[in-house]
């Protein structure tokens, strides 16, 4: 489905992160986790940041990308609402050359791949959370409310 997007070298190196990615990605989904697995996966972070870092270093560096048409779209009309709304906020405010320069480009601008991330950058906490705290599926991230507690504080204090 992938193979042949891009030529060579390009698409080896898209399948390989592709294959290191669905690697990285089941070993995280494992229900259970044994030394091995944590080991295993630990090794598989290393490679998955190596192969990012390769991707955008080799890969993204060799094509030129740009905004697609809706993201040109959207940039415009929230540039046209600012502009709108500094207009009456502001009236004797003289915009900067940079940012006219900035709002005026008309077509669609550059775009890079961006590894300065959080979602990158937190890779390598995967395996410790799961040792810390267990797997993924045995927690939620879900904001808990006592309500034992809540309706004491709502009938005490709002009576009604």
């Amino acid at each position: 489905m992938f193979d042949g997007l891009l030529p060579e070298p390009h698409n080896g190196a898209i399948l390989r992160l592709l294959f290191i990615c669905g690697h990285w990605h089941g070993l995280a989904k494992l229900r259970m986790h044994t030394d091995l697995t944590l080991k295993i996966f630990d090794d598989e972070t290393t490679s998955i940041g190596a192969e990012f870092r390769k991707f955008n270093n080799n890969t993204c560096s060799a094509f030129e990308t740009h905004e697609l048409r809706r993201e040109t779209e959207t940039r415009k009309r929230r540039q046209s609402k600012k502009a709108k709304a500094n207009a009456t906020d502001v009236p004797s405010a003289q915009p900067s050359t940079s940012a006219i320069a900035h709002s005026e480009a008309e077509g669609p601008l550059p775009k890079r791949f961006n590894l300065q991330t959080y979602k990158y950058h937190s890779l390598g906490d995967h395996s410790n959370t799961i040792q810390t705290f267990g797997t993924t599926d045995s927690y939620s991230t879900e904001p808990v409310r006592n309500t034992t507690i809540f309706n004491i504080y709502r009938f005490t204090f709002y009576p009604g």
